[in-house]
């Protein structure tokens, strides 16, 4: 049973019914459940089925290749030298088939390009002399590493140029989606639980099913990730370098994000091995493409923007896994209490935030409204009367209303100190000063169940809670 995705159904199921042949281009990030839609969408019946070999060579590329061709029915044929003659077969065999829409589905299309193998050429080729000119071929292609997909396919600028027809890049799952997942599968965790495992694992479906039954949030992320046989135990670098090349630059840069709530390019050129070149922004790009990291605009500051690690595995398994050294497994039963757990559980609430902006938008009644998610900095008052301000979301909105967005973490209800209201009225101050135009302004806090009614609570205007969170916006 497939949970969520029902536009990319539609979609999938529009290209298949329309009365011309489609390119349709899958992407996203790796174990977001790219080849079970296909697969479930299709009931497991396509005309011709491939996946690429990881780290495989253009010859085991092309072995493989033929071999699918043999699986589907071709029979037995030679192993193509290279991919025009590879894709050759593939026209052959198409033009002998009889299903009124011939479905060929290539998952894993970026292993398959080696270097100079010239892959992409005969696939245009493919495409453009065969598959568009009749009208019954859907082709479908797949693939984790989507900065290829962006930049080979949807940003081609050779003969694939907008030939892509339908474009589905495949996100994580929702709050609300986890919930329903796990309904699915009789296991019954509260919402804090649910929160708890979503700051972990984001909303990766593959890592959700392999929660056991009957085991706490805590037994489940020690089986997991602390044992030394647990499926995910390094599965923090096989994810890069399935991706990326080189994955040692990838990951010292998330990094380098990891330890703060966000940085400009210019900030984090100075921390890392970066330069400052094109090779900064092909590598932020990436990261960006693959949804490890989110780019937010600075309010009022066309071209400085900052960067924050958007991916819940990474910054979970750099600050409990890499930075501890831990040998202990059942290390996050053990330090579930501990200061580390309080400093990261802060960083990561903030993440999940940031992946449910519709559902902030629901919550405060303006899902209809206009709207641009901001963040916004400045520093120390030139007069030394004003502190520096930051805030990491601002949402502006076309009803002349700036909400000031605070994340704040807590078990119970958070009680608002006079250092949070003095914190925000400063900020509110600072940009109403820079800004320079008459925007309301609304003082909104983000917890996990509300504030308490005392201490200075009077001074927010707007209270979202988890619950908020788990709404589901697809309606």
């Amino acid at each position: 049973m497939i949970i969520g995705r029902n536009n990319e159904i539609r979609e999938l199921t529009n290209a298949y019914n329309s009365e011309y042949s489609e390119f349709v281009a899958v992407y996203g990030r790796r174990r977001v459940g790219k080849t079970f839609l296909v697969r479930e969408t299709f009931n497991y019946t396509f005309t011709f089925e491939h996946s690429g070999v990881a780290n495989g060579n253009n010859r085991t590329q092309l072995r493989a290749f033929r071999d699918s061709l043999s699986t589907a029915g071709m029979g037995k044929v030679a192993i193509p030298s290279n991919w025009m003659d590879a894709f050759a077969l593939l026209r052959q065999f198409i033009k002998k088939r009889t299903e009124e829409k011939k479905v060929v589905f290539i998952d894993e299309i970026p292993w398959m390009d080696t270097p100079r193998s010239d892959f992409v050429s005969a696939l245009e080729y493919f495409w453009n002399a065969f598959a568009s000119a009749r009208k019954d071929v859907l082709l479908i292609i797949c693939g984790s590493a989507t900065s290829w997909i962006i930049n080979k396919v949807l940003k081609n600028h050779g003969g694939l140029h907008n030939r892509v027809t339908y474009r589905l890049p495949l996100k994580p799952f929702t709050l609300h989606e986890c919930e329903e997942y796990m309904k699915s599968r009789k296991i019954r965790l509260s919402r804090y639980d649910l929160l708890e495992l979503y700051m972990v694992f984001g909303g990766v479906p593959f890592y959700w099913s392999l929660l056991s039954k009957g085991e706490s949030v805590s037994q489940n992320i020690d089986r997991l990730v602390f044992s030394e046989s647990g499926k995910l135990h390094n599965e923090y670098y096989e994810l890069y370098d399935s991706l990326f090349k080189n994955s040692e630059l990838y990951i010292s840069i998330v990094t380098i994000l990891g330890s703060c709530s966000g940085m400009t390019r210019e900030e984090i050129v100075k921390k890392s091995d970066l330069d400052g070149n094109g090779k900064t922004t092909r590598v932020l790009d990436d990261l960006q493409a693959c949804g490890f990291i989110k780019k937010t605009p600075t309010y009022g500051l066309k071209n400085q923007a900052v960067y924050k690690l958007i991916d819940n595995f990474t910054l979970f398994y750099q600050k409990f896994v890499t930075e501890t050294e831990t040998s202990d497994e059942q290390f996050w039963s053990h330090c579930y209490q501990s200061t580390l757990h309080n400093a990261w559980v802060g960083l990561a609430f903030e993440r999940v935030c940031f992946q449910h902006i519709p559902q902030i938008k629901m919550a405060l009644g303006i899902s209809g409204v206009v709207t641009n998610v901001y963040s916004w900095r400045i520093g120390p008052s030139f007069e030394g009367a004003k502190d520096g301000a930051q805030i990491d979301m601002l949402i502006e909105r076309a009803d002349n209303m700036v909400n000031i967005c605070e994340m704040k973490f807590s078990k119970k209800e958070y009680i608002v100190t006079q250092d949070d209201s003095s914190s925000m009225t400063n900020k509110a101050e600072r940009f109403s000063q820079a800004i320079g135009h008459g925007k309301s302004i609304s003082m909104t806090m983000i917890t996990v169940r509300g504030i308490a009614k005392t201490g200075y609570w009077s001074d927010i205007h707007n209270v979202i809670t988890a619950d908020d969170l788990f709404k589901n916006t697809t309606r």
